[in-house]
């Protein structure tokens, strides 16, 4: 479902410029997530704030700063103002969590099946996510389920959020 302006608890999904969008998108498409062009995700929050994962760590900044760029704002279908609320307030609490691209591989040894006793032990110790992993964390404290799946949040990519909810 998509908002014109954005509501907060939408998730925004954008490009990353330069090499390390060119790495993001390879290593999606090469995991099996598709070639649609979103590397970066973030989530909105009131107030024309949004949240991202950023090498330095999490932030609040403010939304109007990709107004220039494609952005794609999605959210599942019957997200109340409710659970909207849940997520935002969620949100403040990852604020300065370290960003991490080693999840990435330890994103693509989980697609691949490649057995690395306690990955998943590991990238929940760190306390580093990517900022889909943010995203989706947001959610399931909020009690929103994004995958049917099951899977875990540290296993989410940008495209996999992408493919879920703006498939449709």
């Amino acid at each position: 479902m998509r908002h014109t302006p954005p509501l907060p608890g939408d998730i925004g999904l954008t490009q990353i410029s330069g090499t390390t969008g060119r790495l993001i998108r390879f290593g999606q498409w090469i995991i099996g997530d598709g070639s649609a062009d979103y590397e970066h995700a973030f989530l909105v929050l009131p107030g024309d704030r949004l949240l991202e994962a950023q090498p330095g760590g999490s932030r609040i900044r403010s939304l109007p700063r990709y107004a220039d760029g494609e952005v794609l704002y999605v959210c599942p279908a019957g997200l109340t103002e409710q659970r909207r609320a849940g997520i935002c307030a969620a949100a403040t609490r990852y604020i300065g969590v370290p960003y991490s691209f080693l999840d990435y591989l330890a994103i693509a040894a989980h697609r691949f099946h490649v057995p690395v006793p306690g990955l998943r032990r590991y990238i929940a110790s760190t306390r580093h996510m990517i900022c889909s992993q943010l995203v989706d964390q947001c959610y399931l404290d909020a009690g929103v389920h994004l995958f049917a799946d099951g899977r875990w949040p540290g296993y989410v990519t940008p495209m996999s959020l992408y493919q879920l909810l703006a498939t449709d």
